[in-house]
């Protein structure tokens, strides 16, 4: 399917991955480490960081030669989606958490406790979905087709 948000759940939809991926962004390194936090079964595990290498989102680095070990680090790739994951927590403190964000972001320069917004990358304004118009990118082949809205 010729769409970003398709390809992108290729990568990271399944369920298992942005617990990993959340993990990874407090620093979370380490095999053993990613199944003891998560109780993810070992195969599965494995199976879900093998995808994430393959995929440019994490590499791995040799930390022992007996055995062969190795850490998962996020590369720059990977470092971009702590935006989704910022903004999915958001939605999620505030739609499913009764008593409260059981984590809450502390901006380290001010010290305040931030929420992420999305802004417009040309005048900075903030942006809703009621504020943007969808259209033809480069990318959409001949006859492609947006809905008849085009609207977010």
């Amino acid at each position: 399917m010729n769409c970003s948000v398709a390809q992108s759940l290729e990568v990271v939809g399944e369920w298992w991955t942005p617990l990993i991926l959340r993990d990874a962004f407090m620093g979370v390194r380490r095999f053993e480490q990613f199944q003891t936090r998560l109780g993810i079964a070992r195969n599965v595990l494995a199976s879900r960081l093998e995808s994430l290498v393959e995929h440019g989102i994490f590499k791995e680095v040799q930390y022992q030669d007996r055995p062969v070990r190795f850490e998962y680090v996020l590369t720059s790739k990977g470092s971009e989606l702590w935006t989704v994951l910022t903004m999915l927590r958001q939605w999620g403190d505030k739609w499913l958490a009764p008593d409260g964000a059981p984590v809450e972001a502390v901006h380290q320069t001010c010290g305040h406790v931030s929420h992420a917004t999305l802004t417009c990358s040309a005048c900075g304004e903030t942006l809703k979905s009621t504020d943007v118009t969808l259209r033809h990118g480069p990318g959409l082949p001949e006859g492609g087709l947006l809905p008849t809205t085009a609207r977010p």
